[in-house]
């Protein structure tokens, strides 16, 4: 029997999966790399440590899971998207540390485009808005702040890429530079409608084609390794990690949607063969797809997801775990109408407030410490609501079913609530994460392993199913009492 192993990239640590015919995980394996903070505001990581912590987690899965490369029928790699780093074409060396997806040194950048009227037209080529998020400016900081740097770029000594693009060049020995449509669409400079980089914004930004690499469909024969322990294994399979999340759910058709619940929330909603121009502060993107025929789809964020249980945990001490907010949430009836708006770093879409504020509202004599946490657990599916709510008002296609991943969903109080707020199902599958599993599928489908996306769909297995059980009555009442307290948390 052969396996699929898939190396899941992510922002503080890197993992690797190994997976069977089943789609099951036998073996995994994790490794945490620092984070470089040179100033506030800004989040760097060290090129080396991300390819050294893939090396390592490659060797640990092997070793622990007594299999060799011969027993890998091919490898899929996922990544957290965004993050910009650039490398010296001959040797590999990268000019200046990974600048990350959260980092914010270009946001002052971003504004002037928008006040120069750029933002509709970089919208309509790339379904983004001019933010400091994507990686153009990020681009455009390395060479022009780097000694030498434009120079080097523009005799083509330079490569840019994505973590993936770095990865995939490291492990084949720099004989493939390659991305994906799902990074390439997130880097602000890649236009969605013609899957070409667009060489009016690589004017705009100042940045010259030769460093970019070619873009290829997730599912693709990307080139053989020859580095480490995987040597003559091919990499058939690369996505940034929400898309491969969303592949992972086996959310092929028009109208599926994921959200994965981590540190922010990040849903994705798969609109099919047609970009859907959002009027309600989307993104607009492409998805993962097993064949060259772009899929698009709608993206929302939420900030401060699962962050607000850290922030009860290790902020208002009123619990020792994540285990212990479900606990408490259970032992009041209700929050009392308490509402608690975790705009710590103000609100993302369809918002999009950067000077919104952290807000608790409705508390009264009675309100116990229970009421606020069961409040800030609600929070999440709230604002999970909003974004549904954008989508369906954008793709006007009604949400029945939202799948779900990530660390909070496990919190079964939240997904109950989940679903009552939505007035739809909430799927959980047994694989609370779903990333690594999406690049593993579009890794065995290029080679064969896998014959189909029906053959996936099998695969996925149920955890858990949430239905709706709220009074229509009520559950209007509690969003107007949100709408109403997500206004006293905006500024403006």
């Amino acid at each position: 029997m052969k396996y699929i192993l898939a190396i899941d990239q992510g922002t503080t640590s890197t993992r690797a999966h190994i997976y069977n015919q089943s789609g099951e995980c036998v073996h995994g394996v994790s490794a945490e790399f620092p984070q470089i903070y040179p100033e506030p505001g800004w989040v760097e990581h060290s090129p080396q440590d991300i390819w050294g912590s893939t090396l390592s987690v490659i060797d640990s899965v092997l070793s622990e899971s007594g299999l060799k490369a011969a027993d890998i029928a091919a490898v899929g790699i996922t990544n957290q998207r965004e993050t910009t780093i650039v490398w010296d074409r001959a040797t590999g060396e990268p000019v200046y540390n990974a600048i990350v997806w959260q980092c914010r040194r270009t946001a002052a950048s971003c504004e002037k485009l928008k006040k120069e009227g750029f933002a509709e037209r970089i919208y309509n080529k790339t379904g983004l808005v001019p933010d400091a998020y994507f990686s153009a400016t990020k681009i455009k900081w390395i060479l022009d702040n780097v000694d030498g740097a434009r120079e080097r770029a523009e005799r083509g000594e330079l490569c840019f890429g994505t973590v993936d693009t770095f990865l995939l060049w490291k492990l084949t020995g720099g004989k493939a530079f390659s991305t994906d449509y799902t990074n390439a669409a997130r880097t602000m400079l890649f236009n969605i409608h013609t899957l070409k980089w667009d060489k009016e914004l690589l004017r705009l930004f100042d940045i010259p084609e030769g460093i970019l690499p070619e873009v290829r469909p997730s599912s693709h024969n990307f080139g053989e390794i020859t580095e480490g322990e995987l040597a003559g294994v091919p990499v058939c399979g690369i996505a940034g990690d929400q898309q491969a999340s969303l592949f992972g759910q086996a959310c092929f058709s028009e109208g599926d949607i994921k959200n994965t619940y981590g540190t922010g929330c990040f849903l994705l909603m798969n609109t099919g063969k047609k970009p859907v121009k959002s009027a309600n502060g989307l993104i607009t993107t492409l998805g993962a797809t097993a064949t060259d025929k772009p899929c698009y789809v709608l993206e929302g964020s939420v900030f401060v997801g699962g962050a607000v249980v850290q922030w009860l945990r290790d902020g208002l001490k009123v619990i020792k775990n994540a285990a212990a907010s479900e606990r408490a949430a259970k032992k009041v009836a209700d929050s009392g109408g308490v509402y608690v708006v975790p705009a710590f770093t103000g609100l993302g879409a369809p918002y999009w407030d950067s000077d919104a504020r952290g807000t608790i509202t409705g508390i009264t004599r009675g309100t116990t410490k229970n009421h606020i946490i069961r409040a800030s657990l609600e929070s999440i599916a709230y604002q999970v609501y909003d974004i549904v709510a954008a989508m369906e008002r954008d793709s006007g296609i009604k949400i029945k079913r939202l799948s779900v991943d990530g660390g909070a969903s496990a919190n079964n109080f939240l997904m109950g609530f989940q679903s009552d707020i939505l007035a739809a199902e909430v799927v959980r599958g047994r694989h609370s994460e779903s990333t690594a599993l999406g690049a593993a599928y579009l890794a065995g489908l290029n080679c064969g392993f896998w014959k189909s996306d029906e053959e996936i769909r099998k695969n996925r297995s149920i955890e858990r199913v949430f239905k709706p059980d709220m009074d229509e009555g009520e559950r209007l009442k509690l969003l107007d009492g949100w709408k109403e307290a997500v206004k006293k948390a905006r500024l403006k």
